[in-house]
């Protein structure tokens, strides 16, 4: 195998990797509001622990995930989604979308767990 296929076929890996993972902390913020409706508050704080536990590795990369510095090894490309399998838009603004909804989930849940 030549440098570049073993470059490309490496890239890849890393993006299937990264994208498996954006896809559990997406479906951890997703299932939040669905627990708390079904009044899983136990759930709910484990979804958010999950949840906090990616950000504080986020916070520990100067907000990338450590996969990103991985994927660059095998490509000139830094386009926002090099290092993902996500269409430009969302690869883009993933973190203000889904920082957001985070914060909206967790407020939806809290009123859920008072009134409960």
């Amino acid at each position: 195998m030549t440098p570049q296929l073993n470059s490309a076929a490496a890239l890849r890996a890393v993006k299937v990797a990264h994208t498996l993972a954006w896809a559990l902390f997406a479906g951890c913020i997703l299932a939040i509001p669905v627990f708390a409706l079904q009044g899983r508050f136990r759930g709910v704080g484990a979804l958010t622990i999950i949840v906090l536990v990616e950000i504080g590795i986020l916070f520990a990369y100067g907000w990338r995930c450590p996969l990103t510095g991985v994927a660059a090894r095998f490509t000139d490309d830094r386009s926002d989604n090099f290092d993902i399998y996500l269409p430009l838009w969302l690869a883009r603004y993933n973190k203000l979308i889904f920082g957001w909804l985070f914060a909206a989930v967790l407020l939806f849940a809290l009123l859920l767990w008072v009134w409960h």
